[in-house]
C-alpha cells in the first residue's frame, strides 16, 4: 500500500473513532433517559414512541435533500438494521430498565463490543488479530469484574432481555456498518427509521393515554432526548463512525459506555460512582486505545 493511501486510510479510521465516541456519547444516555421515562410512559412508548419522533425527522431531512431511494438489496438490510437498533433493542432495554438499575443495565452491555465484532467477523469479512481479541477479552473481563466487586452482577431475568438486545443490535451494527458504506451514515439510520415507523404506529397509538398530560417535565424532556438524540443524532455519528473506521475497531469504543452511562446515573440520577468505576474506566479506555492500534484485516465482503 502506497505511503498516501495509508495515511489517508489512517485519518479515516481516526475520523471514524471520533465519530464512533460521539455516538457512544449519546447512547450513554439511553439507559437513565429511559429510567426516567418509562415509569410514566410505559415501554412501548419509550420502546417505539422514541423511534416515531425520530422517524419524523429523518422524513423530513430525506424529502429537503430529495435523497435517492435504497435499491431492493439496501432494502433488506435496512430492515435488518430496523429490527435490530429501531425495534428490538429500545423495546428490550426499556422494558428492563422498568426493572433494573440504569448502572446495572449498562454492566450487562458490556458485551456488546465483542459480540459486535463476532458479528463484523461473520457478515462484513473483518478479520481481528488475535491482539484485539485479547484487548476485547480484557475489555469485557474488566467491565463484568467491576460489576461483581460492585455488587452489580448478580443476574436478574430482566438481564436475559439485556442479552438478547446485545445479540440482535451487535448484528444490526454490522449490518449498518457495512451498508453506511455505500448509502451513508445519516442516511442508513434515516431510512431504516422510515421503513420500519408504519409498524409502529399501531402499538404506539394504543399505548396513549390521556393521563401522559399530567407527566412532569422531565419525562417528557426524556423521551425527547431518546426520539433526537439517541435513535437519531447518535445513531448518524455511530453507523458513520463504523463505515469509516471499520465496524469491529471502533466497536470498541462501547467499552466506555458502561462508565459513561454510570457518570450520567451519577450526575442524573443520582447513582453512586466509587474508586472501582474510576480504576475500571481506566482499564477501558486502554482497551480501547489498544483495540485502535490492533491490525483488523478485510478480506472481500459478502453480498448483500
Amino acid at each position: 500500500m502506497l505511503k498516501g493511501e495509508l495515511n489517508l486510510r489512517k485519518n479515516a479510521e481516526t475520523q471514524g473513532f471520533v465519530y464512533g465516541f460521539l455516538g457512544v456519547l449519546g447512547f450513554s444516555l439511553t439507559l437513565p433517559a429511559s429510567r426516567e421515562a418509562v415509569p410514566f410512559f410505559g415501554p412501548i412508548i419509550i420502546g417505539f414512541g422514541r423511534a416515531l419522533i425520530a422517524a419524523v425527522i429523518a422524513l423530513t431531512v430525506l424529502l429537503v435533500r430529495n435523497e435517492t431511494r435504497p435499491s431492493r438489496n439496501q432494502l433488506v438490510s435496512l430492515a435488518l438494521v430496523g429490527l435490530g437498533a429501531i425495534i428490538a433493542f429500545p423495546y428490550l432495554s426499556a422494558w428492563a430498565m422498568d426493572r433494573l438499575p440504569a448502572s446495572h443495565g449498562a454492566v450487562i452491555l458490556a458485551l456488546l463490543p465483542l459480540a459486535t465484532a463476532g458479528a463484523a467477523t461473520l457478515r462484513n469479512g473483518e478479520r481481528p488479530s488475535i491482539g484485539f481479541w485479547v484487548a476485547g477479552v480484557v475489555g469485557a473481563a474488566t467491565v463484568l469484574g467491576y460489576a461483581v466487586v460492585s455488587g452489580l452482577g448478580r443476574l436478574q431475568p430482566a438481564d436475559l432481555a439485556l442479552v438478547l438486545a446485545d445479540i440482535i443490535l451487535a448484528f444490526s451494527y454490522a449490518e449498518g456498518g457495512r451498508l453506511a458504506t455505500t448509502l451513508g451514515g445519516w442516511q442508513v439510520i434515516a431510512w431504516a427509521l422510515v421503513i420500519t415507523a408504519p409498524f409502529l404506529i399501531i402499538p404506539v397509538s394504543i399505548s396513549i393515554s390521556s393521563s401522559f398530560l399530567r407527566i412532569p417535565a422531565i419525562p417528557w424532556l426524556s423521551l425527547m432526548y431518546l426520539g433526537i438524540g439517541s435513535q437519531f443524532l447518535a445513531f448518524v455519528a455511530w453507523y458513520t463512525g463504523l463505515s469509516m473506521g471499520g465496524v469491529a475497531r471502533v466497536s470498541q469504543i462501547q467499552y466506555l459506555q458502561p462508565f459513561l452511562t454510570i457518570l450520567f446515573s451519577a450526575v442524573l440520577l443520582r447513582e453512586k460512582i466509587t474508586v472501582a468505576t474510576i480504576v475500571a474506566t481506566m482499564i477501558a479506555v486502554f482497551v480501547v486505545i489498544m483495540g485502535k492500534r490492533a491490525t483488523v484485516r478485510r478480506v472481500p465482503k459478502l453480498d448483500s
